[in-house]
C-alpha cells in the first residue's frame, strides 16, 4: 500500500479515537492497527515513519512511535 493511504487510513483511525483523554486515544489507535492491519502494512507504516512521517496527524504519529517503540523492544 502506498505511504498516502497508509497515511491517510492511519489518520481515519486516529481522528475515531480523538475524544479519548490523553494517551488512551494513541493506544487505542495503536491496538486497532496491531489488530487489523496485516504485518507488510504496519511495517510500510514504520518504515514511513522513519522516513519523517510526512503527514500523519499527532494521535497517528504517537501510535507509530509506539509502534516502533515496541518493535525495537521485541527485536
Amino acid at each position: 500500500m502506498s505511504p498516502d493511504k497508509l497515511v491517510y487510513v492511519a489518520n481515519q483511525v486516529a481522528a475515531f479515537f480523538k475524544g479519548q483523554a490523553g494517551d488512551k486515544a494513541a493506544a487505542a489507535t495503536l491496538n486497532h492497527l496491531e489488530r487489523y492491519w496485516e504485518p507488510r502494512m504496519r511495517r510500510d507504516f514504520l518504515a514511513h515513519l522513519a522516513a519523517g512521517g510526512e503527514g500523519l496527524s499527532p494521535i497517528a504519529r504517537a501510535a507509530a512511535e509506539m509502534m516502533a517503540a515496541k518493535e525495537k523492544a521485541t527485536a
